[in-house]
């Protein structure tokens, strides 16, 4: 049975320490591995905002949003002790005459300590947050800061933000955050691939037929309507989310599990995506746009609706993309990428496609097609269909049945969510799941080029009714190729 290992002691500032990423996220994150034993006592939290709360009235809100997250769970007597490693300082990250000494007072004078700064803020307050940090003379050589996506809007900006943060912290200080890579299947990708002989000698052109990744979403604006309509699904999305699990579905072996060997084969895969051209994007790129329809058996609104605008928008909120990585290993198998708002359920999948038996002994009708389905949410699992035969009499039936890997059946103990596990490595430094600055640059030049040829060709988005799997253009892309979207049962 896998052991909680402690961490040295540390501090950590959340800047945005009353938004929703802190309430539904980082603060539950960390109580749990507080109850698992991980965080020692002498550990210090701090909250920052604008609002002018204090000690009791931060501990009131962290208590509020972890007791929500834990339900059943509520340890009230743990909590009492946890709480008293919780503190709040109120700053004003965007006035430069701001007074930091109170903050600089809250941490461990004990500079050995690591030292985190957790930026949960909008991102165009990156730069002038650690700036300030650095200002202040709390940017010392055991500091981190971690930043959440989006890290830009564009290349240009990004690389801004790289820049002006950079002037602060080094490379090695600078946790670029994204929650799925701390999942546990995802992370499964690679000893998937690199401690089983049955798949590494398979995963290639020659016996994969193709791959699809689909990150789908059952539910519409959600208050983030102003970021959304600026965003899109291609920039909310791909450039993070969906281009990370293609990397690493598709790397190169690392010499070793070192964070910088694993980043660095992360970034061949980006800088060998093909670009889409505006001549073929319109056959290898659908957008989409949900309009009214029913979710879960309910009426829901379209797009516009939800975002009451009398201007209307163009903003896509479905996506999918045939990509090609142009490698010796990749070369010739489509990576289909797909993920939207409001579609029929919410669900995350890796499908790994092979190539049907060269000759089918058991005639018409019968898939002779392994698959190869990781399944990241909502009930993380990993999934190889294989062919078997049906019993009973009456001839010989074929059916694809599935040999079952549950996280939920196979282990019964909680173990830690994204959230945890990346603060408990942003403590330990371990970079190996965060992004260097070349990835990030390299996933938005892809993005960038992307976009600018939906408006070389004036691709609009086209309309979809909440409630289903996307515009049906999407499903022709992959039946021009004789393929379609994996869905089970």
């Amino acid at each position: 049975m896998a052991k909680f290992v402690p961490v040295d002691p540390f501090d950590i500032v959340i800047f945005g320490g009353t938004g929703d990423l802190s309430k539904r996220k980082l603060l539950p994150a960390l109580f749990h591995r507080w109850l698992d034993g991980q965080i020692p006592p002498n550990s210090t939290i701090v909250g920052s905002a604008r609002s002018d709360l204090g000690d009791a009235g931060y501990r009131t809100l962290a208590r509020e949003a972890c007791e929500a997250a834990s339900g059943k769970d509520w340890d009230a007597a743990e909590w009492a002790k946890f709480e008293t490693i919780i503190h709040y300082t109120a700053i004003d990250a965007t006035d430069p005459s701001a007074d930091w000494a109170a903050l600089s007072r809250q941490l461990e004078t004990e500079t050995a300590r690591p030292r985190v700064f957790y930026l949960a803020t909008s991102p165009h307050l990156y730069v002038d947050i650690c700036r300030a940090i650095g200002k202040a003379g709390l940017a010392c050589e055991t500091a981190r800061v971690v930043l959440e996506k989006p890290i830009g809007t564009d290349l240009e900006s990004a690389r801004a933000i790289n820049n002006g943060v950079g002037e602060v912290f080094s490379e090695r200080q600078v946790f670029r955050i994204d929650h799925y890579l701390g999942k546990e299947t995802v992370q499964n990708l690679m000893v998937l691939r690199f401690a089983n002989m049955l798949f590494e000698p398979l995963w290639s052109h020659n016996y994969i037929d193709h791959v699809q990744i689909t990150v789908a979403e059952n539910l519409g604006l959600e208050g983030r309507a102003d970021y959304y309509d600026r965003s899109g699904a291609l920039r909310d999305m791909v450039q993070n989310h969906l281009l990370q699990l293609l990397c690493l579905t598709a790397m190169e072996p690392p010499n070793d599990m070192g964070d910088d060997e694993i980043r660095t084969e992360k970034i061949k895969v980006l800088n060998a995506l093909g670009e889409i051209s505006p001549k073929q994007v319109k056959k290898q790129t659908v957008r989409g746009q949900y309009t009214a329809g029913m979710s879960g058996g309910k009426p829901a609104k379209g797009y516009l609706e939800e975002l009451s605008s009398a201007t209307g928008s163009n903003t896509e909120t479905f996506v999918a993309v045939k990509a090609e990585v142009k490698n010796w290993r990749w070369a010739g198998v489509p990576f289909y990428l797909r993920t939207g708002k409001r579609m029929s359920s919410r669900h995350s999948d890796i499908v790994i496609q092979f190539k049907a038996a060269p000759h089918n002994i058991f005639g018409q009708g019968v898939d002779s097609v392994n698959r190869l389905v990781i399944r990241l949410q909502p009930d993380e699992a990993v999934r190889l269909f294989v062919q078997i035969k049906e019993p009973g009499p009456g001839g010989l039936r074929v059916k694809s049945l599935p040999l079952n890997l549950s996280y939920a059946e196979s282990f019964t103990l909680r173990y830690p969510d994204a959230y945890e596990r990346l603060l408990m490595d942003i403590v330990r430094g371990n970079l190996s799941l965060f992004m260097r600055r070349e990835e990030v640059e390299a996933a938005w030049r892809w993005v960038d080029s992307l976009i600018e040829s939906w408006e070389t060709s004036s691709y609009e988005p086209e309309a979809y009714a909440a409630g289903t799997d996307g515009p049906l253009s999407a499903a022709m892309m992959l039946d021009r190729d004789g393929r379609s979207w994996w869905k089970e049962g």
